[in-house]
């Protein structure tokens, strides 16, 4: 998949494009419907995406929200097929542009779009003053085409959407979260230098700084990791507590995960971590020993939930 920053100068071969716009923020079954049904137009498959995302920057005061880093996301576009990936910068000139501008300007003279394919619900332009509708009469007057994909639910009718998938995850509902998301829900980040409390208790852990990821439940988690491993990603089955560690006097929210059976250095390395079943809240223990007795609990039922689960290969996977 190639990615572009910009869309002005576009080489001729990435140009021409059926471009589904979004921010595809967890790329879920939704988001994997509409990206179906724009590659089923024929020609090249691009997405249209903005970094940061439009609700960071008009709200930067908002507690995270982030389902996926923008490294995650185009992992997860390039596995569903995406050629192409273009991705704005969503600052103070690109939220001034009108409607009309963005057509013109960008999908018109900066992307050549031939179709352009949006969710039922989508808005563009200063204060959203563009809609689909807007967008089919722009298409008319410029000639591309305009697909407008409604809604995708499920068996009972509910809708596949961002917002619900956040909700599960601050319910502590990772599985029920991976049913929307149609793969488990990952957290990625570069494994910091702790203070390496884990290792005295026989449980050393790779931290990861939640950062822009929403926050989930805080508490224990069976996980998967991914360990990078040059071309490949090598994936260990583990526990994790996502909370401020309440009983060594914590105070910033973090990621820890153990990884079963595993004795390398991951300082500074990239590590995916996915989410797949929710295990106690977090909670202070009297001291260390009654931490180290709950963590071999812990431990144990993770084994033993992650054994009922398909081995994880690739990052389109639902549990």
């Amino acid at each position: 998949m190639r990615l572009f920053r910009h869309y002005a100068g576009i080489p001729a071969d990435a140009r021409g494009a059926v471009v589904a716009i979004g921010n595809f923020d967890g790329v879920h079954r939704g988001h994997q419907t509409l990206l179906g049904q724009a590659r089923d137009a024929g020609t090249k498959l691009a997405v249209l995406s903005f970094e940061p995302h439009p609700r960071s920057y008009l709200q930067p005061d908002a507690p995270p929200f982030r389902l996926t880093s923008l490294r995650n996301k185009a992992r997860y576009l390039a596995a569903f097929g995406v050629d192409i990936l273009y991705v704005l910068q969503f600052d103070s000139g690109l939220s001034q542009f009108t409607a009309k501008q963005f057509v013109r300007d960008v999908l018109v003279d900066g992307l050549g779009a031939v179709r352009v394919v949006v969710g039922a619900d989508f808005c563009f332009g200063r204060q959203r003053q563009g809609n689909a509708a807007f967008l089919r009469q722009q298409g008319a007057d410029h000639g591309f085409q305009v697909s407008v994909v409604s809604p995708v639910v499920d068996g009972e009718g509910r809708i596949y959407s961002s917002s619900a998938i956040r909700k599960l995850l601050r319910e502590g509902m990772p599985a029920r979260a991976a049913v929307l998301l149609g793969h488990p829900w990952e957290i990625e980040g570069r494994v910091l230098t702790g203070d390496q409390r884990g290792r005295t208790i026989g449980f050393p852990t790779a931290n990861v700084a939640l950062g822009e990821y929403l926050h989930p439940a805080k508490g224990v988690y069976a996980v998967r990791a991914g360990v990078d491993a040059g071309e490949s990603t090598v994936w260990r089955d583990g526990v994790a507590n996502i909370g401020v560690r309440p009983t060594v006097d914590g105070t910033t929210l973090l990621l820890e995960v153990h990884l079963f059976d595993f004795a390398g250095d991951l300082y500074g390395r990239h590590l995916r971590v996915s989410l797949m079943d929710f295990i106690r809240p977090e909670r202070t223990f009297s001291g260390l020993e009654a931490l180290k007795a709950q963590i071999v609990v812990d431990c144990e039922q993770a084994r033993a939930l992650l054994a009922a689960k398909t081995p994880q290969t690739g990052v389109m996977e639902a549990t």
